[in-house]
């Protein structure tokens, strides 16, 4: 076995047109050309990069017919010489191919091997590699923009021009610490200060960004509440656009809580329809009030029907993250303080409804815009800048070596986003979430 060759199905299991097997490592050539034969006389020793043959691919019981397409290091994915078979889809088809490949020398690859060779490599930072994931894992268009522009090598420009920012100011706190005597002009304080104020207001911009980029990539929570019968169920099934929820004039038809999802601008938005929140209540429907009272304190935001112009039910309720709706608006003068008025019959108000639910939740963000939507990161800028004020907060009151103390932690903190001072236990959290064939 070469344990330099890894393989593996890079294509969903199941049924479909084409699978991929994916060769990666020194060697891949090798492997390939015992498993598979080229039509004609072409060799596949001689294969040019970057062109298909077509070939018979030998397997264990049956032979398919299939393609290869080689990738020269370090112009592939991995960096390394890669090979790539194409047999017909099918979870055995398939499986035989990889297994034929194991059988000619290579070893399967672990959970996200490929991508981590990739980043050992240097063909992508290990934000970039995070940025992938996201994109595969997304379930909806703004997050899959989000981890496009993390894979795209957004915030590892960002966080590496910050990084050379305090190298350059680090050079000019050593110069004038180590060569005293030369004609070296002295540390200016407050030329410092004033770059690394620039420097932790550009930290602060990001880490303030994740509180839309984690609703980006987990999805806002949205409760929608009121007392019984004023139409809560009517509007989950207006805005799912079926019929989730059990629609009644009966007061207390919801006792449990009823979910769905939407998306809103490419953003999902998770919606729990909760039981109608009244004082007296039964024992089955007062389990399902507690259970709403509970969403309530945890959802983004907070929609409060009423057709009284009384939301009560939404006491407590902090007003950055409460909709006020007026409903069953048929024929009806809304009355009182309100935010919209909505009729789930004929579709009033439900645009307007769902503007709302972006600017409450988003604030208006633009989803063109970069947001950090790794916690990791999240954490790491916090850190960081925690060291950059420190270190403003020194300047003048401690001398400059202990203040470069503080800068080259803030350094090497950064270098964990991107990867460039990552231990092993970091790199492998961050590649364990792929899959096999990634």
């Amino acid at each position: 076995m070469n344990d330099q060759v890894i393989t593996a199905i890079s294509t969903p299991s199941g049924t479909g047109g084409v699978a991929i097997i994916r060769l990666s490592g020194e060697g891949a050539l090798s492997v390939a050309e015992r498993v598979f034969r080229p039509v004609g006389k072409t060799q596949v020793r001689d294969f040019a990069p970057r062109m298909m043959y077509a070939g018979k691919i030998l397997c264990e019981g049956f032979t398919d017919f299939g393609y290869a397409v080689y990738f020269k290091a370090p112009h592939s994915f991995t960096g390394e010489d890669v090979v790539e078979l194409h047999c017909h889809g099918g979870a055995e088809i398939a499986r035989g191919v990889l297994m034929a490949t194991v059988a000619a020398g290579a070893r399967l690859a672990q959970r996200g091997e490929y991508t981590k060779r990739a980043f050992v490599n240097g063909k992508l930072s290990l934000s970039s590699a995070e940025g992938m994931i996201d994109m595969i894992n997304a379930e909806s268009l703004a997050e899959v923009r989000a981890g496009s522009l993390l894979y795209g090598e957004r915030l590892t420009k960002d966080i590496t021009g910050v990084q050379q920012e305090l190298k350059d100011i680090l050079a000019g706190i050593a110069a004038d610490i180590d060569y005293p005597e030369e004609d070296v002009a002295a540390t200016d304080l407050s030329d410092i200060s004033l770059r690394l104020k620039g420097i932790y207001s550009a930290l602060n911009k990001l880490a303030e960004s994740y509180s839309a980029g984690k609703l980006i990539k987990s999805g806002v929570t949205v409760a929608i509440c009121g007392a019984p019968n004023v139409g809560k169920s009517s509007l989950l099934n207006t805005l799912l656009g079926c019929e989730k929820a059990i629609v009644s004039p009966i007061a207390g038809t919801t006792r449990d809580v009823v979910e769905g999802s939407i998306s809103i601008g490419g953003v999902k938005f998770n919606l729990f329809d909760t039981a109608g929140i009244r004082e007296q209540a039964e024992e089955i429907e007062a389990i399902g009030i507690d259970r709403a009272k509970k969403i309530l304190a945890s959802s983004d935001v907070v929609v409060c029907v009423s057709e009284t112009g009384d939301y009560s039910a939404a006491d407590g309720v902090e007003e950055s993250r409460l909709i006020r709706v007026f409903g069953k608006s048929d024929g009806t003068v809304p009355f009182g303080k309100y935010d919209v008025a909505i009729s789930s019959v004929t579709g009033e108000g439900i645009e307007e409804l769902k503007a709302l639910l972006s600017e409450k939740s988003l604030g208006g963000k633009s989803l063109d815009s970069a947001y950090v939507i790794e916690e990791r990161h999240y954490a790491a800028l916090v850190r960081a800048r925690d060291k950059l004020k420190d270190a403003i907060s020194g300047l003048g009151n401690f001398p400059l070596d202990l203040i470069s103390l503080d800068l080259r932690e803030a350094w090497r903190i950064l270098g964990e986003i991107t990867g460039e001072t990552a231990d092993e236990e970091i790199i492998s959290t961050v590649f364990e979430k792929f899959c096999v064939g990634k």
